[in-house]
């Protein structure tokens, strides 16, 4: 059982053209990190995505859903199984315009920052928020990704979740069943639930309105986030009453550095590669924030970002 068995069960289906061994994960995260994936393949499908895992479960495979990778640190001797990686479907989103309110369906792999754009160039208003934050729509959801008071979860309809234990095809989950919360849902927990279709309800809005808006959002991360540098974005979870930037700024941590990895400078809140680091020098700033922010607060700060792979 392991990789060999599972090549052996994807032949002659439609992936088995597209299967990649060794594939480098830094070349699939935003940070720029990771040691390989023994098997990757690409896909927007999902049947696809339900054959690759369940042919992964049946050959004893761990395997793993991707989506752009900008929440997530890959340590640096890999993934061992089989990295399956959400891109956005051909043909692009389905725009609603006549719809009352106006919507879009969109597949779970459209970057969440083209979606608010190509909303805005239709006159769209509600997804200005959206403009530079990194990832999947998908991911997004999960998550309830928002920036500038506002949030994914605020304007959906529905999703389709494919879930990979049952075998079943995708569900429609509506807005009240995926129990948004301050970057959370109920998806976030759940093994083999996997989003891969979204209807977010918009509104009608003055074009130059929207696009003066997103401009305003787009100087403002410019101005107090380290774009420069490749990171998983803000590192560690808002805890309850506090900010976790200032918290570790306040524990003069800007700068911080271990190897290639480093506290930036601009927002405390975002580790950096500032150069060939490993997950590993990641890993340790973390730590030392951690505890240097609980003995001087007495708050545990909790990663955001999500830690797949071996050391």
């Amino acid at each position: 059982m392991g990789i060999r068995e599972l090549a052996e069960r994807l032949k002659g289906t439609p992936v088995e053209a597209r299967l990649r061994y060794g594939v480098p994960l830094s070349q699939h995260v935003s940070f720029k990190i990771g040691g390989p994936a023994d098997l990757f393949v690409e896909t927007h499908d999902p049947p696809e995505i339900a054959l690759l895992v369940n042919a992964a479960r049946e050959a004893g495979v761990a395997s793993f859903v991707l989506g752009l990778g900008t929440n997530l640190l890959v340590r640096d001797g890999g993934f061992r199984g089989l990295v399956v990686k959400i891109v956005a479907p051909p043909g692009g989103p389905d725009w609603c315009a006549g719809a009352d309110p106006p919507a879009v369906v969109a597949g779970a792999g459209v970057p969440l920052a083209r979606l608010s754009h190509e909303a805005a160039g239709r006159g769209l208003a509600g997804l200005e928020f959206a403009e530079g934050i990194p990832g999947t729509l998908g991911g997004a959801i999960v998550m309830n990704a928002g920036a500038y008071g506002g949030e994914i979860g605020s304007l959906v309809e529905w999703a389709e979740v494919l879930d990979l234990r049952s075998g079943a095809g995708p569900r429609r989950w509506t807005r009240d069943e995926l129990g948004f919360g301050y970057r959370k849902s109920a998806l976030q927990g759940l093994a083999g639930q996997i989003v891969t279709a979204v209807r977010l309800s918009l509104q009608r809005g003055d074009p130059a309105a929207v696009g003066a808006a997103m401009s305003e959002f787009a100087e403002r991360r410019r101005a107090h986030q380290p774009l420069d540098r490749p990171s998983a974005g803000s590192f560690f979870m808002r805890p309850k009453g506090h900010y976790a930037g200032p918290m570790i700024e306040a524990c003069g941590l800007k700068g911080y550095r271990v190897g290639g990895a480093m506290v930036s400078p601009k927002h405390a809140n975002f580790i950096l590669n500032a150069g060939g680091a490993t997950a590993a020098d990641v890993m340790a700033v973390a730590s030392h924030v951690q505890e240097t922010v609980y003995q001087r607060f007495g708050l545990w700060l909790e990663p955001e970002v999500r830690v797949i792979g071996e050391g």
